[in-house]
């Protein structure tokens, strides 16, 4: 062994190579395959990420400005509400115009699941519980979409379920939601139409999570998942996460819409976060900042906020670790790919695990944007065409 020449062990940088795959917490559910205009859902597909715009249907120039704002987001599916005749004659042109597949998302009146399913839209999103006269008209809702290969999402909500069943149970009961997915479901499989998802939404996650539970042992129906008025961005947001990460981890869920009482791109923004942290979608920028504590000698929560500002834009899939004090920092430091140990007035700064120089405070945010973006050009990747460029304010 002494005449051996020593090798270097490789230092791990926290991102999987082409050939590994970043462990999951469980396999996906296995569920039937079906498209949302191009995008695949269920089966072996990746978890897509739905939002919803916020603008009049009609005002198809303001719908349009939305969605591309979502598509550049992460957005894969958008749903467009048409509860009037105006809404359901601007779809034509927004199904053509976006990048996007289009869902239609249709209440109270049959006559608009024909017109999305005309207009080209990738699919239909229909509430059964409170559209008029559903049953008679599952038949040739189903006929209409199978010859436009449009699919349908079959959408329950406690807020809106059928009063058969709210006389039954009570109230929205994981059981009464699932009751109701099942029977509906049901309706279109008797005629032979099976390009369906279903979704239980619940505004209490842990009514939601059971529901979809029970309903994933029931059919192999591809499933969305979502927790319906979940509120404000910062309580919508711990609701989701909770809520879709309790169901992802057990493999359940094929799509999801993150729904905020904010704008959608925020939605959306979350919705990957989840995704990412769960290794179910490529990671792409990631901060690991520590939550400070009596032995930071610096400011810890105005470096991390500067530097996610700093970085906002990047898309490459760098790990970041910024670090306020000797005991843990430069361990997680040398574990990212790029990353600063603070403390007495200095910071440094490692890449790829190794110290390249140390700095003033004043020049870690600066020092840590370009070594970034150098790793960047390095790298072969760009911000994403149309986003931010990363700068020092």
């Amino acid at each position: 062994m002494g005449d051996t020449d020593e090798v270097s062990t490789p230092i791990s940088l926290g991102i999987p190579t082409v050939k590994e795959q970043p462990p999951v917490l469980a396999p996906r559910r296995p569920t039937r395959k079906i498209r949302v205009g191009n995008v695949e859902v269920g089966g072996d597909a990746p978890v897509s990420v739905q939002s919803m715009t916020t603008t009049k249907t009609h005002d198809i120039n303001a719908t349009l400005q939305q969605i591309a704002e979502l598509t550049a987001s992460g957005c894969d599916i958008v749903r467009v509400a048409c509860p009037t005749d105006k809404d359901a004659e601007a779809l034509p042109i927004i199904a053509m115009k976006s990048q996007i597949p289009v869902i239609a998302d249709i209440h109270f009146q049959p006559k608009y699941v024909f017109a999305a399913i005309e207009a080209g839209c990738g699919a239909v999103r229909v509430n059964p519980g409170n559209i008029r006269k559903f049953d008679d008209k599952v038949k040739e809702i189903a006929k209409a979409a199978s010859d436009a290969g449009v699919s349908l999402r079959i959408g329950v909500n406690a807020g809106s379920l059928d009063p058969r069943l709210l006389k039954k149970y009570g109230k929205a009961t994981p059981e009464a939601l699932v009751e109701s997915a099942v029977w509906e479901a049901s309706l279109f499989e008797e005629h032979g139409f099976h390009d369906f998802k279903i979704s239980v939404k619940h505004n209490d996650p842990v009514v939601m999570v059971r529901a979809y539970e029970l309903l994933s042992e029931q059919g192999d129906w591809p499933l969305h998942l979502g927790v319906t008025e979940a509120g404000p961005a910062f309580q919508g947001t711990i609701k989701s996460a909770t809520a879709f990460g309790a169901l992802l981890s057990k493999g359940i869920g094929d799509t999801i819409r993150v729904s905020l009482s904010a704008p959608p791109v925020e939605e959306i923004k979350v919705g990957n976060q989840i995704l990412e942290s769960l290794n179910l979608r490529p990671r792409k920028l990631e901060i690991v900042s520590c939550p400070s504590c009596g032995r930071a000698q610096v400011d810890v929560y105005q470096l991390a906020d500067d530097v996610t500002a700093g970085l906002e834009g990047m898309t490459v899939p760098l790990r970041v670790a910024v670090m306020g004090c000797v005991v843990n920092g430069p361990g997680e430091a040398r574990e990212a790919d790029l990353g600063v140990a603070s403390g007495n007035g200095k910071g440094q700064i490692f890449v790829k695990g190794e110290v390249i120089k140390t700095v003033p405070e004043d020049q870690i945010v600066e020092t840590l944007i370009a070594e970034a973006n150098r790793i960047a050009e390095q790298m072969g990747l760009e911000p994403e065409s149309g986003g931010p460029v990363v700068t020092v304010s």
